[in-house]
């Protein structure tokens, strides 16, 4: 410093300020996100890659925006039409796809960490699946991600809140809760206010502010105090320490009514039931002159024994009470209320509920020293962001969970449109702009654009927080176009594809896979939102889930074949196929799934149900088509799973398998049996069994195949 060294703020925390597009030639450009990846290319001596076929183009727009594959007929289309906008016509389609909500609520799932189960100790259910379909539906409405961070911290806070903005609110109760008995209450609210903090900070500042729970930050400027001061926003949160969790009912419009009408019938039945009349005093003394021989209780038959005058006024009206309980002059009435109340019982059975957020006094909080929850000698501690950033100014008032969220997406906040831009750049190239997507501070990656980081921020805030133009932007461009095969001397200079002068080239995410698999099959069903579903799962799986213990019942019909955005999330207990993809459990923020390749994923492929079942159904569809030969049944089973037909070779090998596996079929009835037993789907009658097996073993190939779970 002495000798002159400049000293810089970190990247990460200096103002967001649009940067000039750089001069470049504007033949490979397309839009301004390529001018700055040119310029560092040119300057590098590099090429940027070819554009990509435009099969693999569809497909990775497809997979990027939806999470499932094209049909073959949508690539057949784009291939054949050549007007300059079929590129733009299709990334309009997919944007204006309710898929698209799907695909991107998976992401924001992992990110605020989403589950079905408490997490901790015996890993309870929880109602929460209303929440799941906000952020689905947001995405899908394009709602700004300002106005979408204001609803999910504070929905609660704002004035005359929507049901929607309620239900996003319970984004405040997403985290590992326990009933756990014995447990620490004021140990278990500790580890809550610690969760929001980390939580909050990574998902929107992509920082690691973990670090401070029990000492200053070691690399980044976050203090201790700055832990608990943040952690201070979420003190007005009601929540139950060690113990059950408050619900609230959303019933839907039609669901309301019918409760409605159905409580005013019951009401007015009831109070003809309650009310004693003169013919039904006759009707009594008659029932008490005749004798009673059924069986009373005994708290009737003392009262029968006491002569009528002198019985007290609540002895007669217990006596009358009962008595219309039994009158058989009501009983069309007890009949009809009896049916009205079970229809009521069964529209409750249904209706969803959800943990939301309500506010109550704020409770105290203190800075812990070194974390200790038993330690209450630290400083009281108010409401307030990182002491180094810009401060909410709330005109002396206490600051509340609203003014962090406008705080966080203040034009002047210099982390939260960065950190989004870079996640939704990761999600369409497969590693960010910045590597470390979960962490923008100095044990991370610096961007290696940082200028055109900077810039997309900029556009993104500028224009309302608009994610669908930001997407958009992003996928026009010719960068993301490009082939993703490298080339040697591309993988020799640069072989992270860190400067992305090719596409990048990814396994599905593990919703995805099985997405797949059933859209190709025609399996998939397509309804949006709702609760959770349950697909096969080994039935011992959950043996050791206790306190209370469990079986999982799979679900069948429609449901069995839901996208794996709805699969039950089970904290402890993943669904294990989603868990053989690297799935995450959901106890803590996920910015960036591990990817890993094993022998698991191969095995479930080709043993799992759901997958076994996909690849028989998907050989039914071929086989029903009637095509004249297996050279054109091998054809349309690449075309429903792949979009495109097999190579020569492909063709050869396969079928020699197809007569092989055929063969074995006819000589082992109870091995053809076993497979197309696998499901719940019912089997075409009308086809062979022995032509069906030989298929479905031919389909499990296809499904298992690299190209079938990987995004070029």
């Amino acid at each position: 410093i002495k000798e002159g060294a400049k000293w810089e703020q970190h990247w990460a925390y200096t103002p967001i300020a649009r940067p000039a597009l750089p001069k470049v030639s504007t033949e490979w450009s397309k839009n301004a996100i390529d001018k700055f990846i040119l310029a560092r290319l040119t300057k590098e001596n590099i090429k940027p890659s070819p554009e990509a076929d435009r099969r693999t183009l569809i497909r990775r727009l497809s997979f990027d925006l939806t999470g499932l594959p094209p049909s073959y007929s949508e690539v057949r289309d784009f291939v054949a039409d050549r007007s300059p906008d079929a590129y733009e016509k299709v990334v309009n389609r997919l944007l204006s796809s309710q898929r698209y909500g799907e695909r991107l609520a998976i992401y924001w799932l992992d990110l605020v960490r989403y589950a079905d189960t408490r997490g901790y100790h015996g890993d309870q259910n929880q109602e929460i699946t209303p929440y799941r379909d906000y952020v689905i539906n947001a995405f899908n409405a394009n709602k700004p991600f300002d106005q979408f961070t204001r609803e999910q911290l504070a929905g609660d806070l704002i004035p005359s809140p929507s049901q929607d903005q309620r239900i996003a609110s319970g984004y405040n109760k997403l985290l590992m809760t326990t009933e756990e008995g014995g447990s620490q209450a004021k140990e278990y609210m500790a580890k809550y206010a610690a969760d929001r903090v980390r939580n909050v900070s990574a998902v929107w500042m992509g920082s690691t502010m973990g670090c401070c729970q029990c000492h200053d930050h070691k690399y980044d400027p976050f203090s201790t105090h700055d832990f608990y001061s943040m952690a201070a926003f979420f003190a007005d949160v009601k929540q139950t320490a060690v113990g059950g969790l408050d619900v609230t009912e959303f019933p839907t419009t039609e669901q309301a009514t019918k409760i409605a009408q159905l409580s005013a019938q019951i009401g007015l039945l009831s109070t003809k039931l309650n009310t004693q009349t003169a013919a039904l005093d006759n009707e009594m003394a008659t029932w008490e002159t005749a004798g009673v021989k059924a069986k009373l209780p005994n708290s009737v038959a003392d009262v029968l024994k006491i002569e009528a005058g002198k019985r007290s006024d609540k002895q007669k009206q217990d006596l009358t009470a009962y008595f219309r309980s039994i009158a058989p002059s009501l009983a069309s009435v007890r009949n009809e209320r009896a049916a009205l109340q079970g229809e009521l019982d069964s529209v409750n059975r249904v209706v969803r509920k959800s943990m939301i957020t309500t506010a109550v006094a704020p409770a105290e909080m203190r800075v812990l020293p070194r974390g200790n929850w038993q330690d209450d000698s630290g400083a009281i501690v108010s409401p307030a962001v990182p002491a180094f950033l810009e401060q909410v100014n709330t005109g002396g008032k206490r600051a509340n969970r609203l003014d962090l969220a406008n705080w966080l997406v203040s034009p002047k906040n210099p982390l939260t449109s960065r950190v989004m831009v870079n996640r939704l750049w990761a999600l369409l190239f497969g590693h960010g702009l910045c590597r470390s997507v979960e962490d923008f501070g100095l044990q991370g990656v610096p961007p290696i654009y940082p200028e055109l980081l900077d810039w997309l921020a900029a556009d993104y805030v500028e224009h309302g927080w608009d994610t669908k133009r930001i997407i958009k932007q992003i996928v026009m461009s010719a960068a993301y176009r490009q082939s993703s095969v490298p080339t040697a001397a591309a993988m020799q200079r640069d072989p992270a594809n860190d400067l992305f002068a090719r596409q990048g080239r990814k396994r599905l995410d593990a919703e995805f896979v099985r997405d797949n698999a059933l859209t190709v099959s025609g399996l998939l069903d397509n309804r949006l939102g709702g609760t959770s579903a349950k697909p096969y799962q080994p039935p011992h799986y959950w043996d050791y889930l206790n306190f209370p213990m469990r079986t999982w019942q799979a679900d069948s019909g429609y449901d069995q074949y839901r996208r794996g955005l709805y699969v039950y999330w089970c904290r402890t207990y993943l669904q294990p196929s989603l868990l053989a993809f690297d799935a995450p459990t959901r106890e803590e923020c996920t910015s960036a799934r591990v990817v890993s390749n094993t022998p698991q994923q191969a095995l479930v492929l080709l043993n799992d149900p759901t997958y076994v079942e996909a690849a028989r159904v998907l050989a039914e569809s071929v086989i029903l088509e009637k095509n004249a030969s297996p050279q054109l049944n091998l054809q349309s089973l690449f075309r429903h799973a792949l979009q495109r037909n097999p190579t020569v070779e492909e063709s050869k090998g396969l079928l020699e398998i197809f007569r092989k596996h055929r063969q074995d079929y006819q000589s082992d009835p109870a091995e053809c049996d076993a497979l197309l037993k696998v499901g719940e789907h019912k089997v075409a009658l009308e086809i062979d069994k022995v032509e069906l097996a030989a298929w479905t073993s031919l389909s499990r190939i296809v499904l298992n195949l690299h190209e079938s779970i990987t995004r070029n």
